[in-house]
C-alpha cells in the first residue's frame, strides 16, 4: 500500500498557489532566547538549542502553525548561552560545543563542530511539504533530506533482518510489524545522530544524492545530537528521550517459556525439574490463553483473568514459583476479544481502533494507546486481575505493533486519539509500554518494571522495556541476521534486546527428529551461546519444546553444552549487573558494536557479526553448522586474550579460532578486570562476598563493581554501593578503592580472589590459579602482583 497517494486536487492547487505567493523570498531572521525563527521556501523554520549538544529544527508551512507535542522527547530545553552572528542571508549560531550555519534564502542548515569541521548539512531546498488529505484532515507528506559525506558510515534506523550493519545505500519502508522495528533515526561515524520525531508509516532512503526521511505529518521536526563518538551520541539520545532504568538482578538470569504452558501445574513442574537437575533458572513465562476460552473460541481473548479449570488457584501458583526462588512473567496483549469487560468499556468510550488483531477470526481489536484515559483503563483491569492479585514480577507484551489481521487500506485511516492510525502507528509499542510502566510504578515501587516486548521506538528505553526480535524462524541464516539487527537497534539508544533462543518457528525440524536432530541441536546450542551474551537470556519457541531435558540427558553433548552456557551466564552476573549500572548511570550499552570502541580501525565500520558485551568481552557467535574453526577479527588498538585458552594476540588481525560445539568464541580486551560470581541456581542465591577478580594484563584498566538491594527503586535514592578496581600494568598493581555508598544489607566485609591471566596458559575451562586472596572491608587497598 502506498500511503503517500491520497490526494485532494482542490487542496493541492490551493497549497501550491500559496507556496508560489508566499514563495522563496526569505524574511528577516528573528532571534529567540537560544535560537532563531525565520521564513524561507514557504516554511516557518525555528532552530533552538536544547543543550550545548542538542539542536531542535522545527519546520511547518507558512501561515499554518502546528503545536507539536512529542511522544518520545522528555527533555525540556536547558538555558544555553548562544552566540549570534549575522551576515547577509547567512546566520551563525554557536554554543560551547556546536556551530549551526543557516542560509535564510535557501533554508539550508549546516552543523559544525567548534573547530569548524562540517558534520551534516540539511539540504538547501531539501524539505518538502506535499498536501495530503489524511482521513479528512488537511495534512502533508513531509520529506526531509540531508547531505552526507560520500564514505560516511551510518547506523541505527531499526532492527532490520537483512544481515547488513552499515545503513548507507539502503531503502526501507518504516512500518513496525512483527520482526521489523524502526525509528526515524540514524547515527554517524562522525559522532552525531539525527532523530526525526515522526511516528507515521515512513520511508528511509539513502543514495548518493541524499539521505532522507519521508512520512505523514503537519511539520518536519528533528533533533541533531552531537556526542563526538558513539557513546557520546547515545548519552545525548537518552538525555533527550529518557535514561534507561535499572532492571532487577534476576532479570539477567535465565528465562524459560514455550508457546504455551497449558496449566499452572505444567509451568510449575518445569521449574521444579530445573531445580532437581540443578540447572540455573530465574524466570518462567506464561504465554497466551491462560484466560477462559468461551465456547472454545477466542471471544474472551486477553480477558486478563484465569481459567478456573486450568488455573484453579493462580495466587497459589505464583506463590509456589516464588517459594522456589523464581519469578513469573505474564503475557498480556493490546487486543481484546468482544466478550471481555475491557472491550465493552473501551468500545463504549470509543477507545478501540476498529481493525482485527490477533488471533484471526476472534473479533479481537486493539485499544487506543494514544488516549491517556485508555492507558489507565488498561492498567486498572490488568492490576486487578493479575498484578495486585497474584503479584507477578513482570510482563510479556506481545503483538505490540500490533498484529493486523485481514488488513485493508482503509484500516490505516481509522481514527485514534492523536489522528489517523497511519500517522501514529510506529509509536504504538512506545505508548503501550509507557502506560504499563508508569502505572506499575505508581502502584508498587518494590518491584522494578520488567517488560518483554515485541516492538519498539526511540524513548522506549525509559520504561524498562526489553525488545525481542519477534517470531523468527529457526534457521542458521536467521541466527546470523539477529546480530547486526540487534547492534543497529541498540545504537538507537535502546540497550535491552533479545531473541527467542533457537528461533520461534521450528516445525521444519520435526521430520528429521525434532529435538534429537543433530543440526537443530547444534543450532539451538549456538543460539543459546549468543543468548548468554544478550541483555536477556530467554529460551522460547513453538513446534518443539525447549526445556533442556528435551535435548537429551546430562552427559550428552547437547545437554552439557547448554548447561555450560547457562552456568557461564550466571558466573558473569557481577559483571553483567555492573554493566547494567553503567547502562543506567553512564548511558552505557550492553551489546557494543566494534565501531563504538575502535572507530579508528576502519575495518570495524562494517563488522556487524561481532560485538563487545559490556566494555571487555568480545563475542563472535558461530552461525554456521559444524563450524569448528571460526574467523574472528580482533580490532586494532588493543591486544586480546582468548577466553578459553588465554592465547594472547595482537589486535588488527583476523584469527581462526578453535570453536568446539560447547564454546562460543570469546576474547577479553587487554587491561580488563572481570569479576566472576559463585555457582548458583538463581541470581540472588549467594552473596558476592567471595568474588574472583580476573585481571587481563597488557594495558591499564579499571572496573566498577555495582551492588544494591537487587530490586526496588531505592537505588534512585542513592541506596547502592560501588567499588572501583584499577590496574596499573607498569607496576603490576591492583588498587581497590574506597567503597562508595551504602544500602541495607550491604556486605561490609568480604574476600576477593585475585587472578592474573597468564599469557598463552589457558584456564577458561578449569579453575584458575589464585594469585592472591585479599580481605576487603571498604577501605582502599593496593595489591602488588
Amino acid at each position: 500500500m502506498n500511503f503517500f497517494n491520497f490526494k485532494s486536487n482542490r487542496l493541492i492547487v490551493t497549497f501550491f498557489l500559496y507556496f508560489i505567493i508566499a514563495g522563496v523570498n526569505a524574511q528577516a531572521i528573528e532571534k529567540t532566547t537560544q535560537g532563531v525563527k525565520f521564513t524561507s521556501q514557504g516554511m516557518e523554520i525555528q532552530i533552538e538549542f536544547y543543550s550545548n549538544n542538542i539542536v531542535r529544527v522545527y519546520k511547518s508551512p507558512s501561515g499554518i502553525p502546528y503545536n507539536k507535542k512529542s511522544l518520545s522527547v522528555v527533555k525540556l530545553p536547558e538555558n544555553v548561552p548562544v552566540k549570534f552572528n549575522e551576515k547577509g542571508e547567512i546566520t551563525l549560531l554557536e554554543s560551547n560545543n556546536l556551530k549551526v550555519q543557516i542560509n535564510t534564502e535557501s533554508g539550508g542548515i549546516s552543523f559544525y563542530d567548534t573547530s569548524g569541521k562540517l558534520l551534516l548539512k540539511d539540504k538547501d531546498y531539501g524539505t518538502q511539504f506535499s498536501p495530503l488529505d489524511d482521513a479528512g484532515t488537511p495534512s502533508y507528506t513531509v520529506k526531509e533530506g540531508f547531505l552526507l559525506d560520500k564514505d560516511e558510515a551510518v547506523y541505527g534506523v531499526g532492527q532490520i533482518m537483512d544481515n547488513k550493519f552499515n545503513r548507507r545505500n539502503s531503502s526501507h519502508n518504516m512500518q513496525n510489524e512483527n520482526m521489523s522495528t524502526y525509528s526515524p533515526y540514524f547515527m554517524s561515524l562522525k559522532g552525531y545522530a539525527v532523530f526525526w520525531d515522526n511516528y507515521s508509516i515512513s520511508k528511509f532512503n539513502d543514495n548518493p544524492q541524499e539521505l532522507s526521511f519521508e512520512g505523514l505529518g503537519h511539520c518536519s521536526d528533528y533533533y541533531f545530537m552531537y556526542g563526538k563518538n558513539a557513546d557520546g551520541v547515545i548519552a545525548q539520545v537518552r538525555d533527550l528521550t529518557g535514561k534507561a532504568p535499572m532492571l532487577p538482578l534476576w532479570a539477567y538470569g535465565f528465562f524459560q517459556s514455550k508457546e504455551r504452558y497449558h496449566t499452572q501445574d505444567e509451568s510449575l513442574n518445569v521449574l521444579k525439574k530445573y531445580r532437581e537437575l540443578q540447572i540455573p533458572l530465574d524466570v518462567v513465562i506464561q504465554d497466551w490463553r491462560y484466560w477462559p476460552e468461551y465456547n472454545k473460541s477466542d471471544s474472551l481473548w486477553n480477558s486478563q483473568s484465569f481459567d478456573k479449570e486450568r488455573f484453579p488457584n493462580p495466587k497459589q501458583w505464583a506463590n509456589e514459583i516464588h517459594k522456589l526462588n523464581a519469578k513469573l512473567l505474564i503475557v498480556t496483549w493490546p487486543g481484546f476479544g468482544p466478550k471481555t469487560e475491557q472491550r465493552k468499556e473501551l468500545d463504549s468510550k470509543k477507545m478501540i481502533i476498529n481493525f482485527d488483531t490477533w488471533p484471526p477470526k476472534s473479533g479481537a481489536r486493539p485499544y487506543d494507546v494514544y488516549n491517556p484515559e485508555a492507558l489507565d483503563i488498561y492498567w486498572r483491569y490488568l492490576n486487578k486481575g493479575i498484578f495486585s492479585f497474584i503479584e507477578n514480577d513482570g510482563w510479556w507484551l506481545d503483538s505490540t505493533e500490533p498484529d493486523h489481521i485481514d488488513r485493508k487500506d482503509s484500516d490505516y485511516l481509522l481514527p485514534t486519539h492523536l489522528g489517523s492510525y497511519r500517522s501514529v502507528k510506529n509509536a504504538y509499542s512506545l505508548m503501550h509500554n509507557k502506560g504499563i510502566a508508569l502505572n506499575q510504578r505508581k502502584t508498587n515501587l518494590e518491584k522494578r518494571v520488567v517488560i518483554l516486548t515485541r516492538s519498539g521506538f526511540i524513548g522506549q528505553q525509559f520504561y524498562g522495556s526489553n525488545t525481542w526480535s519477534g517470531d523468527v524462524v529457526s534457521s542458521w541464516e536467521m541466527l546470523q541476521k539477529q546480530i547486526p539487527a540487534a547492534l543497529n537497534y541498540t545504537l538507537m539508544g535502546i540497550p535491552n534486546w533479545n531473541s527467542d533462543i533457537g528461533g520461534f518457528f521450528a516445525g521444519h525440524w520435526k521430520k528429521d527428529g525434532g529435538n534429537k536432530n543433530p543440526e537443530f541441536q547444534e543450532l539451538y546450542v549456538r543460539w543459546m551461546q549468543f543468548g548468554a551474551f544478550c541483555s536477556m537470556m530467554r529460551s522460547h519457541g513453538t513446534d518443539l519444546p525447549r526445556e533442556i531435558w528435551n535435548f537429551g540427558d546430562r552427559g550428552t553433548w547437547c545437554f552439557d553444552a547448554q548447561e555450560k552456557a547457562i552456568n557461564l551466564r550466571y558466573s558473569l552476573l557481577p559483571y553483567i549487573y555492573s554493566t547494567s549500572w553503567d547502562v543506567s548511570h553512564n548511558n552505557g550499552t550492553f551489546m557494543r558494536p566494534l565501531v563504538m570502541d575502535f572507530a579508528s580501525d576502519v575495518k570495524t565500520h562494517d563488522i556487524g557479526n561481532e560485538y563487545l558485551f559490556g566494555r571487555s568481552i568480545l563475542v563472535a557467535p558461530v552461525t554456521q553448522y559444524k563450524s569448528r574453526k571460526w574467523p574472528v577479527y580482533l580490532p586494532a588498538g588493543s591486544n586480546w586474550y582468548n577466553f578459553w585458552t588465554n592465547e594472547y594476540l595482537t589486535g588488527g588481525q583476523t584469527v581462526s579460532t578453535e570453536t568446539e560445539v560447547d564454546k562460543i568464541p570469546l576474547y577479553i580486551k587487554s587491561g580488563s578486570i572481570v569479576p566472576f560470581g559463585p555457582k548458583v541456581q538463581y541470581a540472588t542465591q549467594k552473596k558476592w562476598d567471595n568474588l574472583e577478580i580476573r585481571i587481563y594484563p597488557g594495558a591499564d584498566g579499571e572496573f566498577v563493581l555495582y551492588e544494591d538491594e537487587n530490586d526496588n527503586y531505592n537505588y534512585e535514592k542513592n541506596f547502592y554501593s560501588t567499588i572501583k578496581f584499577k590496574w596499573s600494568d607498569a607496576s603490576k598493581t591492583l588498587t581497590i578503592e574506597n567503597r562508595e555508598g551504602n544500602f541495607p544489607g550491604m556486605i561490609k566485609s568480604r574476600k576477593f580472589k585475585i587472578v592474573i591471566a597468564n599469557k598463552n596458559q589457558g584456564y577458561g575451562d578449569t579453575p584458575a590459579e589464585i594469585v592472591k586472596s585479599v580481605s576487603y572491608k571498604g577501605s582502599k587497598i593496593s595489591v602488588k602482583l
